[in-house]
């Protein structure tokens, strides 16, 4: 019996001095420690996205934007959980630190273009700009907005082409968006000889757009003289029409305006060469 307990003295010894060796009590509290870390880091980042997604659902951001952001605010505050949980253990985290940071710049030097353009499509999906179905000029092209990407934007254009312009140049250059006002004003120049009558010339032009049912009645269309030009006195003609309208109120105007000229004998001169001829 006095053998069996010695044994048992001697064991629990040995474990003592081999817990004490590979110091095992500081190990399960640094693992321990790490768990409690896990769980309680997990929970604060999901809580975290969850908030942020509110917010973004709040201001109603693109659904594309919206995924990317939320997986990417979730993906770095793990990589950084798990950094914090390594250096718990004891483990030299300076390093990895330094390979992410290098590879970081690697990525952006050899994506640069993309980069500019994803940074660009960002700042258009949150500040909105413009959205899907506005008519816009940008970039020398004029279409309605069809899709609006991470990297680029498509456009169709009048002749049903698509164009892809890249966000880089959309976000950093001037933008016209022709939709995000209800009604618009379109501004004529409409040049009549010196001959011809500028009252009745006046007349005429204020009657076609005052009468012309899909031209605003407020405010009113005007009619003023724009500048006596080299070979016509040139008149402005501005009316007001909705953004549906707006195509059709021109496009009317233009070919009842010459009719009407016509009509009346009011002339619409055109570029005249005068030859000199002297005798010797």
């Amino acid at each position: 019996m006095q053998d069996t307990s010695t044994n048992t003295k001697q064991w629990i010894d040995t474990a003592i001095n081999y817990a004490a060796q590979f110091d095992l009590v500081d190990m399960l509290i640094k693992v321990g420690a790490a768990i409690a870390l896990w769980i309680i880091g997990f929970w604060l980042i999901r809580k975290l996205v969850r908030g942020v997604e509110f917010i973004m659902d709040k201001r109603e951001y693109d659904l594309s934007l919206k995924l990317f952001l939320k997986n990417l605010l979730s993906w770095a505050l793990k990589i950084l959980l798990i950094l914090a949980i390594l250096g718990t253990m004891g483990v030299e985290t300076t390093s990895f630190a330094a390979i992410i940071a290098s590879a970081g710049l690697a990525v952006g030097l050899a994506l640069q273009g993309s980069l500019a353009n994803f940074a660009g499509g960002v700042l258009i999906l949150i500040f909105k700009p413009f959205k899907v179905g506005d008519f816009i000029e940008a970039q020398g092209v004029m279409g309605t907005v069809k899709e609006i990407g991470i990297i680029n934007t498509k456009m169709n254009t009048f002749g049903n082409q698509l164009a892809v312009v890249p966000n880089g140049k959309l976000a950093n250059e001037n933008i016209i968006n022709y939709s995000a006002e209800n009604t618009r004003r379109e501004s004529l120049t409409i040049g009549i000889s010196y001959d011809s009558d500028i009252r009745k010339a006046k007349h005429i032009l204020l009657d076609i757009a005052t009468n012309f049912d899909k031209v605003l009645k407020d405010p009113e269309p005007q009619v003023m003289v724009a500048e006596l030009g080299d070979s016509s006195v040139n008149l402005y003609l501005r009316y007001w029409a909705t953004n549906a309208d707006f195509w059709d109120c021109r496009w009317y105007i233009m070919e009842e305006l010459k009719m009407r000229f016509d009509a009346e004998g009011i002339e619409i001169p055109y570029p005249h060469q005068v030859e000199i001829h002297k005798q010797a």
